[in-house]
């Protein structure tokens, strides 16, 4: 197959080296794939970063180091490549400095066919992909051994390109998730969230109770849920762009400043001002790296001091 044009930036610094590399996966596997990033960090000291809900599910592909992963509630993992469905709660990772690998961005129906494994089991944790189901055949053995191979190649066009190959293979082998499901769940996307879960189930043929049902099983979390990440996933991009609390409150459909305050904390850990403060904070300026957000267009991450983990009480590391 063919791959799309890459986006390659690169930098130099008090900190260290680092690259980053974008592209769109093709065109076959779209929409359920959203979007490939490598990067490839080489830098003098250990970083962090608060990486908040989004309307997505991530597999990591990884080639060099690994991640320590931490979310309230959950026991503190350490992985080298890393699946991690939609979540309600944000998480924080930490590495040496030193970090390579690919990150995929998936639809969270795509996940469910692409792990064959139901997605309400994988809600709100991080797990080593080599321990879920998946049809990559006999060229593949596993995660790690893509990874490898991922790793051998010259350039990420090249990467880029076998992951094409590679997904296209493991999608069309893969559980085919359900048309409603994909449909109720583009409708939430379309709305942001907006639309009110009965009404979505009308307009898919479902009773409320089937489509929670069969939410949980291909997202991984219930439609009401799922809205909620949208929503908030809205309201970080437009704070982020300037607007004001109050006027953000208003077009997202919280209540009012408090209730967008109240759901900001209790899925990012930290207040919208907070959460602002740090996209913009010294060290961030200092490294003259991009902001490494996981969507594009969004406000999904925030670079921290190693060790601050705690300052965000969603997030500080398990016990």
């Amino acid at each position: 197959m063919s791959v799309a044009a890459v986006h390659t930036r690169r930098g130099h610094g008090p900190d260290g080296s680092w690259e980053t590399a974008l592209a769109a996966p093709h065109a076959r596997l779209r929409p359920g794939v959203i979007s490939y990033r490598g990067m490839r960090l080489d830098l003098a000291r250990p970083r962090a970063r608060l990486e908040a809900p989004i309307g997505a599910a991530t597999l990591l592909l990884g080639f060099e180091g690994a991640v320590r992963i931490s979310r309230a509630g959950r026991p503190t993992v350490t992985l080298g490549s890393v699946f991690c469905g939609p979540t309600t709660t944000a998480a924080l990772g930490e590495h040496s400095g030193r970090l390579a690998g690919v990150e995929v961005l998936l639809m969270p129906w795509a996940a469910f066919t692409l792990f064959g494994t139901a997605q309400h089991e994988l809600a709100d944790r991080v797990v080593d992909p080599d321990e879920l189901p998946h049809v990559l055949g006999s060229r593949w053995a596993g995660i790690g051994e893509l990874a490898a191979a991922l790793a051998a190649l010259p350039t990420w066009a090249a990467r880029f390109g076998l992951l094409d190959d590679v997904l296209t293979r493991w999608t069309a082998a893969g559980t085919p998730s359900s048309e409603r499901v994909v449909r109720a769940w583009s409708e939430l996307v379309r709305t942001r969230g907006s639309v009110p879960v009965p009404r979505l189930a009308d307009e898919v043929g479902w009773s409320v109770r089937q489509l929670e049902n069969r939410f949980r099983e291909q997202i991984g979390l219930g439609p009401k849920a799922a809205a909620r990440v949208l929503r908030l996933q809205r309201a970080r991009r437009l704070l982020a762009s300037g607007h004001s609390q109050a006027e953000t409150a208003a077009v997202c459909g919280f209540y009012d400043q408090a209730h967008l305050s109240g759901e900001f904390r209790a899925m990012t850990g930290c207040t919208p001002g907070q959460f602002a403060v740090a996209r913009v904070s010294p060290a961030v300026a200092r490294s003259g790296m991009p902001a490494g957000d996981r969507m594009t267009g969004e406000a999904t991450s925030l670079l921290i001091a190693p060790g601050r983990g705690a300052d965000f009480s969603k997030t500080g590391r398990a016990r």
